[in-house]
């Protein structure tokens, strides 16, 4: 039970003060070992299988650190005082969780947009795109933040819960290195083709499941949150698959069926044209409002997850 009171504790925790911005945050660790290791095992002259496994180390090694780490100081608190390793766990597990600082940030545009200020919503939005904003108009910027919202509702909110539920914290953490090895070297481009390889597959693997998982629950949300779960549902069978990820467009997907919006498509990036399939039917043009909608599904879609995996804990408890 302790592991279903980490979780549920830690996803508190963060929609009242959301992700703490300090120095040892665990996952700046993990971005700084990934820098300093990739300046040491990364050399531009090894060739195509040096470059992989040099990669495929350094993301086992912090994977695997990620993980020994909580878990060795959390088997010892807990066994001098339950009390010492929930709290612990609890403080864990907060940090895992992403789902305040998704919402913020992208309502950051939305007040941006509403305030008629189309120049600052465009800066707001580069701090959370990839893409070229400086062009974008009010319906294009609210559909990439949308789109943000959706995807990083699976692979900063709903998978690491996932994995929490499994393993606890160190699960948790463990995810979250794939998920920054991904980030910061899962490139398909010429610096990181062979070196990253082995992080971006990681990174597809391990949110397969969670990413699916997602957006069959953030099907029901849109009902519960009186959005169309019939376009919702048909919108997922339909363009699932309309991304060169095989997971990003599971929940943006969804969320474009039941906002009933078009996402994805064209846009440039460092100024090159980066060709791409739509999401979803446009049945209407994306608005700022639906930026708040959109993260209505996601707290929506974290609530009815955290109530299932706790049953599932419960349940494994109590047999």
């Amino acid at each position: 039970m302790t592991i279903a009171i980490a979780v549920f504790m830690g996803f508190v925790l963060d929609c009242i003060f959301g992700d703490p911005v300090y120095r040892f945050h665990p996952v700046r660790i993990m971005g700084k070992f990934i820098s300093v290791w990739e300046k040491l095992l990364k050399n531009e002259r090894k060739g195509k299988m040096a470059s992989f496994v040099s990669g495929a180390f350094l993301s086992l090694f912090l994977v695997a650190l990620s993980f020994a780490l909580p878990f060795l100081l959390l088997l010892f608190l807990y066994r001098t005082h339950i009390a010492a390793g929930l709290a612990v766990e609890m403080a864990f597990c907060y940090q895992i969780f992403a789902a305040k600082a998704l919402k913020d940030e992208s309502m950051r545009v939305y007040y941006a947009l509403e305030g008629g200020d189309i120049p600052k919503a465009r800066l707001y939005l580069s701090y959370i795109v990839g893409r070229d904003t400086q062009n974008l108009n009010e319906e294009e910027i609210s559909k990439a933040a949308v789109e943000t919202i959706a995807e990083n509702l699976s692979d900063g909110v709903i998978a690491p819960m996932v994995y929490m539920f499994i393993g606890g914290a160190p699960l948790g953490f463990a995810y979250k290195a794939v998920s920054t090895l991904d980030s910061m070297i899962g490139y398909k481009n010429e610096k990181y083709a062979y070196f990253g390889k082995f992080a971006a597959r990681a990174d597809d693997v391990s949110n397969f499941i969670p990413s699916r998982l997602a957006a069959l629950v953030m099907i029901f949300a849109s009902l519960v949150c009186g959005q169309n779960a019939g376009q919702a549902w048909k919108i997922f069978v339909r363009d699932r698959y309309n991304h060169k990820s095989p997971n990003s467009a599971q929940t943006e997907s969804v969320c474009a069926g039941a906002l009933g919006v078009s996402l994805s498509g064209d846009n440039y990036y460092k100024g090159v044209l980066v060709k791409k399939p739509t999401i979803g039917d446009p049945l209407r043009p994306a608005g700022r409002n639906d930026i708040k909608t959109a993260n209505r599904l996601m707290y929506a879609t974290t609530l009815i997850g955290l109530f299932f995996g706790i049953l599932v804990r419960v349940i494994i408890y109590a047999l």
